[in-house]
């Protein structure tokens, strides 16, 4: 089977210089050894605890931040919520594709379907982004901006890069790569560039997890062009299989359950300086007294 790539890359152009199937590079192992099969299948039962675990966290965690940034907590606990789900999915494919006989786990004939993971990050790429804009509470006039520009821009990311995911023509998986590439580097320039000019009112620390927050973002999702690359590299077969499920895994548990325990640092650094230069004591009683909302009346 096809494997499934979120491909926002440049790597689909190295693509150009390998010989050889690309069916053949791209489909499913046929057999695995133990070790191999077990590695995967841990990988997968990880992340689902660490996607459900987070999502409890997060969804307990927004008592601990002033109201306006309870939303990107909310967000955080929806995105590996998401995610959570679509790894049982994919767990319960992987242990259904192969079976253990004479010591080694072969096909069954029931394919994988690794498309789940096509289907998680159309949906939870988006509210990455939504969340580490909502976290900042910038005002509405720069908020909104940012928050249609990024996600109309992943959006488009992964859509453009589905048809060239599901083709075995060369020159159709490098054309629609490209293509993806382009809402990719977009999303990279209103990140460092245009969040920048955004982040200049933020507290210090504010600013430093700002910057490591999307320091991660990059490379949790540099981790899925490596990961897409090892079958263009000669890496075929078992190792591709096993190099293709673990790197993505790895990536997925990066920018989703780290990514969101960054922003909760942010909301609750940003909750702790309101308090203080609002003269009230740190409480989560008084969080929701941090956030002065102008009223007709005040106006």
């Amino acid at each position: 089977m096809i494997e499934v790539s979120l491909a926002p890359d440049f790597t689909l152009l190295g693509a150009l210089f390998v010989r050889g199937d690309i069916a053949d590079r791209l489909s499913t192992a046929r057999s695995l050894t133990p070790s191999q099969f077990n590695l995967i299948y841990n990988a997968f039962s990880f992340a689902i605890a660490a996607m459900f675990a987070s999502a409890l966290f997060f969804f307990n965690a927004r008592a601990q931040v002033g109201q306006k940034y309870r939303i990107a907590l909310l967000v955080s606990a929806l995105v590996v919520s998401i995610a959570g789900y679509h790894y049982f999915r994919i767990f319960n494919s992987w242990e259904a594709a192969y079976s253990l006989q004479n010591g080694a786990y072969t096909l069954t004939g029931a394919p994988f379907n690794d498309a789940y993971r096509y289907v998680d990050w159309l949906l939870t790429v988006p509210l990455l982004l939504v969340e580490a804009v909502a976290v900042l509470a910038l005002p509405v006039k720069e908020a909104r901006p940012l928050l249609i520009k990024l996600a109309v821009a992943s959006i488009v990311m992964i859509a453009t890069g589905y048809p060239g995911e599901i083709s075995s023509n060369l020159t159709t998986r490098i054309i629609w790569g490209t293509v993806s590439t382009i809402p990719f580097a977009y999303i990279l320039y209103v990140l460092w560039v245009e969040l920048s000019k955004s982040l200049v009112r933020q507290p210090a620390p504010v600013q430093t997890l700002v910057r490591n927050m999307r320091l991660l973002l990059l490379l949790s999702w540099g981790v899925y062009p490596i990961a897409y690359l090892l079958p263009m590299l000669g890496i075929v077969g078992t190792s591709a299989t096993v190099g293709v499920q673990l790197g993505y895994t790895i990536a997925d548990v990066l920018a989703k359950p780290i990514f969101g325990l960054l922003v909760f640092a942010i909301a609750l650094t940003k909750t702790k300086f309101d308090g203080e230069n609002s003269g009230l004591p740190v409480e989560v009683d008084h969080v929701t007294e941090l956030d002065v909302i102008s009223t007709p009346a005040q106006s």
